[in-house]
């Protein structure tokens, strides 16, 4: 199939990547002129791993093609997709100015019969705005579809390639044959394409991340319980994991979830049930929950040191809001690097891959602060003569780092934990004060 992706975000460049890849014709377009000539060039825009390969594959095919001109993208194809970003806006609700800027579009140049997907995460009721944003100026028949898209950072080519499902909402039946002749060659292992109406598949992506950040402040709060009872959350986490109506996954608790998608999407969905005076209690429950739990390791920061951490430096392993991504959207770190600034500490960070966007993100700071805040090139020059290490972010590097190796090189044997990757008696063995989340603090120093 001619297939056009509008939007080379991190979702419309893994998906017009993986539609190439099983053969499909696929012009990506953008309106950043310096981004599309990269991508010409062979450059990928975004960390992801597995996308590399097949994004040059596809390049090199002939099947995976970038423009800047949206009329020339989409006037052989029959499948458009829209993805484009709706961040929101300061009440929480989604920003759909871009999705129905390029309808508006869109509804000047077709000419002939065009499917429409929204693989945007949106309210509920956008494909009905879509639809009228195009049918003002078209003058042939469309159709538009829901196809929310469920990828997960740092495995997002696996999860496009061998979807759990894929969801359709549509109502046409000449839109649904063609979108499920398309995703065939992704779900011969039997997983469903499951279809519906666009507001169920609107609010499907919603409820799917909702219900999965509730689960993760669930166990946030858990911990914080579990600290004060002389509980170990682990052991928590793997006693109610092992019951199959509930699964291990979503379960580990940290410091706060963050990312493109769940912070955005819980604020949306809780915006969307207030415009129709629903008070979702539990979505607000999870959002101050999550608020308040990327700020837990910082006050085990100050609670240990004292409020004034002039003199003191802490060293960070991790920056991402998870591992394998360079996306710092909502990290954790973002806010505990400010407040470990503000109260006065100089800092050495060290991620794999965010670094330099966390770099741009405090480009803002006041001299004084910007020069406490320094970014190394490797994690161990981040743990040289420091006065405490922080581990924000779970990096498969992190797990296996020698213990006896960190304490060498720390001033202070002294670790704060937001991921929990260490073992407490490997830790206690060693000789370290050790501060993880929902645990009992080690303190063998």
């Amino acid at each position: 199939m001619r297939i056009a992706v509008i939007g080379t975000g991190y979702v419309g460049l893994v998906s017009g990547t993986c539609l190439a890849e099983t053969g499909n014709h696929v012009v990506c377009v953008d309106v950043d002129i310096n981004k599309v000539n990269k991508l010409k060039s062979g450059v990928v825009t975004i960390f992801e791993p597995g996308l590399e390969n097949i994004f040059q594959r596809n390049i090199r095919e002939g099947r995976l093609t970038f423009t800047t001109n949206l009329e020339e993208a989409i006037k052989d194809v029959i499948l458009i997709f829209l993805a484009l970003p709706t961040p929101p806006n300061e009440d929480g609700s989604a920003d759909l100015s871009y999705v129905l800027g390029v309808a508006e579009q869109l509804g000047k140049i077709i000419t002939d019969y065009k499917v429409i997907i929204n693989k945007s995460t949106v309210p509920v009721g956008t494909a009905d705005k879509v639809k009228a944003a195009v049918a003002e100026n078209a003058a042939c028949e469309f159709d538009v579809i829901s196809n929310p898209e469920f990828l997960r950072e740092g495995v997002a080519v696996e999860d496009f390639m061998k979807p759990d499902r894929v969801i359709i909402g549509t109502t046409s039946a000449r839109a649904r044959k063609l979108i499920e002749e398309l995703y065939k060659p992704y779900v011969r292992q039997g997983n469903p394409i499951i279809f519906m109406d666009e507001r169920s598949a609107e609010l499907t992506k919603y409820a799917a991340n909702s219900y999965l950040a509730t689960r993760i402040s669930f166990m946030n709060e858990l911990a914080l319980l579990a600290e004060k009872l002389g509980a170990n959350i682990d052991n928590v986490r793997i006693g109610v994991g092992s019951d199959n109506r509930i699964g291990r996954r979503f379960l580990f608790p940290g410091i706060g979830y963050g990312g493109s998608c769940f912070p955005k999407d819980v604020q949306a969905l809780a915006k969307t049930a207030k415009e129709n005076k629903y008070d979702f209690k539990i979505l607000n429950a999870v959002m101050n929950v999550n608020n308040i739990q990327k700020h837990i390791l910082s006050e085990k920061v100050l609670n240990y040191f004292g409020a004034d951490l002039s003199g003191i430096t802490i060293g960070i392993w991790g920056l991402a809001f998870k591992p394998n991504t360079d996306d710092i959207r909502e990290a954790p770190s973002l806010y505990i690097i400010q407040e470990l600034l503000d109260a006065g500490a100089k800092i050495l960070a060290y991620d794999p891959e965010a670094t330099s966007n966390v770099r741009n993100y405090f480009c803002n700071l006041d001299e004084t602060q910007k020069a406490r805040l320094i970014f190394v090139e490797r994690g161990w020059d981040a743990v040289k003569n420091v006065d405490a290490l922080a581990i924000l972010t779970e990096w498969t590097e992190f797990r296996g780092a020698d213990l006896a190796e960190i304490k060498a090189n720390l001033k202070q044997p002294v670790i704060f934990d937001g991921r929990n990757i260490y073992d407490l008696d490997a830790v206690e063995a060693i000789g370290f004060y050790y501060n993880s989340i929902g645990r009992r603090t080690i303190n063998n120093i």
